[in-house]
């Protein structure tokens, strides 16, 4: 059955390794947005960037120990969750773009916990200086934070399909 196998799959480094690369694909690209098409990240896009970090540390969760239970499922819920995070986010930095209003706006400065003030650690990665509301990227008709609503989407549901798959016991590998 499938999800016995994904159950398996789960269960091994790779599985964990691949969720950390696809993470480390798209905090790339939001660099390279950044830093290379200088294009100014807003409070939000700093929030949404700190969610997919939070997928890359539920996938060292699950990198720790797939074969143990308690790192598995840490992991799988830590990415369910983040990824639901993220999806909120994203879905209010597209009603900012797309539905302005006086009344609903982003902050003006990105608000981190005194004892993590990511901005003044690495103002590089986490300083936010653009218009939550405005949209300056497009591809194939869609705004970046609609291709995160859809990434975080994605996300989620893929975190959701192993949950479920650990209810599945993994066959016994047989010698012959």
């Amino acid at each position: 059955m499938i999800f016995a196998k994904l159950n398996q799959f789960s269960q091994s480094r790779t599985f964990w390794v691949l969720l950390m690369l696809s993470i480390l694909f798209f905090e790339m690209c939001a660099l390279f947005f950044q830093h290379v098409l200088m294009l100014a990240p807003c409070v939000m896009c700093i929030y949404e960037r700190v969610a997919v970090m939070g997928i890359g540390g539920a996938a060292i969760l699950g990198l720790i120990a797939p074969q143990l239970a308690i790192f598995r499922w840490l992991g799988l819920f830590s990415w369910g969750y983040t990824a639901y995070s993220g999806l909120l986010l994203a879905h209010q930095h597209v009603e900012y773009q797309f539905h302005p209003s006086p009344f609903a706006t982003c902050d003006a400065f990105v608000q981190f916990p005194q004892w993590a003030p990511l901005n003044q650690w690495m103002p590089w990665m986490f300083e936010a200086y653009g218009d939550c509301s405005k949209i300056v990227w497009q591809f194939l008709t869609l705004s970046m934070p609609q291709w995160l609503e859809i990434i975080f989407a994605i996300n989620l549901f893929v975190a959701f399909i192993f949950l479920i798959a650990q209810f599945f016991k993994p066959k016994k590998r047989s010698l012959f």
